[in-house]
């Protein structure tokens, strides 16, 4: 009987263990997954491809809403879904909500409590962009900087941790990222003075396990990059999702702006402002970084950290890392060491005359030294870079990377701006971005990472696009408009195949996953975010108010 008992406890044990190796292995394979879509990016490599292709180039014009759920909330929406299970888990900045994926019917909903303030330190909209899952349990991140677990079967709180002061300037938006037991978050806040970093949180109660700051202290490798205590209050802010390679054990994940923007202030590269770091997930330990904008002069964030991408150079398949940088460049770098494989304009480009291949920097143009000297220059591209922070996506078969992209400049002249706890701290005379009148303001643009080029643009007519995309083996590379259609379009031509008007302008990312062999396209509609702050009155017939709408082929 003891022996008996014995036994049933080690295949007990061996049940548990199989079930959390489970539950790893399954977030490893997400982007090979086709029932559940378990990762901001739609797996680990962040390339947002599906190998479905029930819905394809042919029949993607019987496409139908199935349905559509309110999310009661008129604030902004960039919030990607995650189906695991059955169950579909959508963000807002004020609440959890999971839904039956097939019937859109709420299963639970949880509120999140805001302190009364917290909105006057929201940079760049009310939002937060989306969750993790990982054995039982959904996380997301608050604006007033706290990191929440809850139970995903009934949306009950199990622990919530504090990352930083949210009257400090600090804020969290983004998407957890979980690796191996551990959940990785980053802050906002780059333009009020504050110092960037990212956090591992131990997934079962929330310890903080480790920090990585991202501005480097005096005394700290990189602490000369800076100049007096300037660090402190340098930005580098980490307000997007990071990927990760299980091969390699590295984790990416993308810095944004120095602070204040005027660089004059912090003269010196500035480490690690505008840069990719890659750590051990485990530790935080730092293993490599690449930095696109030293000094960074123009608000250029990196903070979309890019693909992980596995793709041939001059013969040989490599391993690399795929960016389409705010700054007008599309870098491809090795992701096991940072070197430098390409670096090329896909838009167009005056602030630096190119990227030195030996150095791996910015050659700066006249134009950037006439800023630095205190004049009034149009910079290319804007201020909101040449793509803003929605991610692009993949298409192995096609090897291209599919982006909406800007055409837009940006007049830029320094300002002396004393810091004050709390307030924006830019350094610069604030004014619009400068859209060419005969030109379309923004793309959908097939990009060749090694070249930069494109092999096909959609123009926007009227606002650009500021929506995500997403790419599947059907042919397809499916995104919004800023007036609220949702569309599929031929990856290969960038002909438009098929469009659905929803109820608000899309800023977010679409999904796609089977259930019971059918195949579902979700995307969540509610215009708003940094394109709205701008104030394009054009945007005043768009309605405001959040909602999540699937799409399946018509029976």
């Amino acid at each position: 009987m003891k022996i008996r008992t014995h036994l049933l406890g080690a295949a007990l044990a061996l049940v548990v263990c199989g079930v959390a190796a489970q539950t790893d292995r399954d977030l490893r394979d997400d982007g090979k997954s086709t029932n559940n879509v378990l990762t901001y990016g739609m797996g680990y490599n962040n390339q947002r491809y599906s190998p479905l292709a029930q819905i394809n180039t042919k029949n993607v014009a019987k496409l139908v809403p199935v349905w559509a759920y309110s999310l009661n909330n008129t604030q902004s929406h960039e919030s990607q879904p995650i189906v695991y299970d059955g169950v579909m888990y959508v963000t807002t900045h004020d609440a959890t909500v999971a839904i039956n994926p097939v019937t859109g019917k709420q299963i639970w909903k949880t509120a999140v409590e805001l302190p009364q303030d917290v909105f006057k330190y929201a940079c760049c909209g009310i939002l937060n962009r989306g969750a993790a899952i990982y054995e039982g349990k959904v996380y997301r991140t608050t604006l007033d900087a706290q990191v929440v677990a809850l139970d995903a079967k009934t949306g009950k709180q199990l622990w919530k941790s504090k990352a930083a002061d949210y009257q400090d300037g600090h804020a969290q938006t983004g998407a957890p990222l979980v690796v191996n037991g551990v959940v990785m978050t980053g802050i906002a806040g780059g333009e009020y003075g504050t110092r960037g970093f990212i956090d591992g949180w131990d997934a079962n109660d929330g310890k903080k396990l480790w920090r990585l700051y991202t501005t480097a202290a005096p005394g700290e490798k990189g602490g000369d990059t800076w100049p007096g205590d300037t660090a402190s209050k340098g930005g580098a802010p980490t307000w997007l999702t990071g990927a990760y390679d299980p091969d390699l054990d590295l984790v990416y994940w993308g810095t944004g702006n120095g602070g204040p923007w005027n660089p004059q202030v912090r003269l010196g590269d500035n480490l690690y402002v505008c840069s990719v770091l890659a750590f051990r997930p485990k530790t935080g330990e730092l293993v490599w970084h690449y930095q696109f904008s030293p000094n960074d002069p123009y608000d250029y964030d990196s903070t979309e950290v890019g693909m992980l991408v596995d793709m041939k150079i001059n013969g040989a398949t490599r391993k690399v890392l795929a960016q389409a940088n705010r700054n007008g460049f599309f870098y491809v770098l090795d992701r096991a060491n940072g070197k430098l494989l390409a670096a090329n304009p896909y838009v167009k480009v005056n602030w630096a005359d190119k990227i030195d291949m030996a150095t791996g920097r910015p050659v700066e143009s006249e134009a950037t030294k006439k800023v630095r000297n205190g004049e009034d220059v149009e910079i290319w591209p804007s201020v909101l870079g040449g793509k803003n922070w929605t991610p692009m996506s993949w298409n192995p078969a096609t090897g291209l990377a599919y982006a909406n992209v800007l055409n837009m400049s940006w007049p830029y002249q320094i300002a002396k701006q004393d810091y004050k706890r709390g307030e924006w701290y830019l350094g610069m005379n604030m004014r619009g971005v400068t859209m060419p009148k005969d030109q379309p303001h923004g793309y959908l643009s097939a990009i060749d990472p090694m070249t930069g080029k494109s092999k096909w643009q959609m123009p926007w007519p009227g606002q650009p696009s500021m929506a995500g995309t997403l790419s599947t083996a059907g042919g397809l590379v499916f995104t919004g408009a800023a007036t609220g259609e949702f569309m599929a379009v031929d990856a290969l031509t960038g002909k438009k195949l098929w469009q659905f008007q929803t109820s608000s302008g899309i800023i977010g990312l679409p999904i796609t996953w089977q259930q019971n062999g059918k195949q579902y396209v979700s995307i969540v509609s509610g215009a708003g975010g940094v394109w709205a702050l701008l104030g394009d009155e054009r945007m005043a017939s768009v309605p405001a108010g959040g909602s999540v709408w699937t799409f399946a082929l018509q029976p």
